[in-house]
């Protein structure tokens, strides 16, 4: 039997899998790919500029991003652009911190927390984000992943050269899908 170009699907269902959260809720990965909504509470942000540096911005575009499909809402604190520069625990706790405990009231999606430290993934935790994203994959702070364990959150592993302030600086790949795939693979099992 040949499939038409109508009944075919760049998402092939997996088989039930439910990703799940310290809440006791859950999300299904079975369906489709969940779309993640990005929310810099940052003065530098490269994505957006510091719009939403400021909370109440930052909660309305939380709620925004929601009304417009988004299936998880992450908040980051600190900028990982090109070149920025590394923020103490203290002052990324100050920035992300009011934005989670007030927007996680305010939506019906799981809300993660975008950093590289425990001290702010801890607070962040407390405050009622529910999923890890590490942009360093465990490499900054590896006590991310015991914290994770600890409160059985998901942890997300992001792939990157050296650090924001030098990832820039000459990344040389061999095969960059391979060398990508393996390096994460290596962050998994350090996970």
């Amino acid at each position: 039997m040949s499939r038409t170009p109508e009944d075919a699907s760049p998402w092939v269902p997996r088989p039930e899998f439910r990703l799940a959260l310290p809440s006791g809720r859950s999300l299904d990965l079975t369906a489709r790919p969940l779309l993640m909504g990005i929310l810099n509470v940052t003065p530098d942000s490269f994505s957006d500029g510091g719009r939403f540096y400021d909370r109440s911005a930052a909660v309305r575009h939380g709620r925004d991003m929601c009304a417009e499909g988004a299936d998880i809402v992450d908040i980051g604190g600190e900028s990982t652009r090109p070149g920025s520069e590394p923020v103490e625990a203290e002052e990324e706790i100050r920035r992300v911190v009011p934005v989670i405990e007030q927007l996680v009231h305010e939506v019906s999606v799981p809300v993660s927390i975008d950093t590289q430290k425990r001290a702010v993934a801890e607070a962040a935790l407390q405050a009622g984000a529910q999923i890890i994203n590490d942009v360093s994959a465990l490499r900054t702070d590896p006590e991310v992943a015991t914290l994770a364990a600890e409160h059985g959150a998901p942890i997300i592993l992001m792939h990157m050269l050296g650090s924001p302030r030098t990832m820039q600086r000459n990344p040389t790949y061999q095969e960059v899908v391979t060398d990508i795939c393996d390096w994460l693979a290596r962050r998994v099992e350090v996970a």
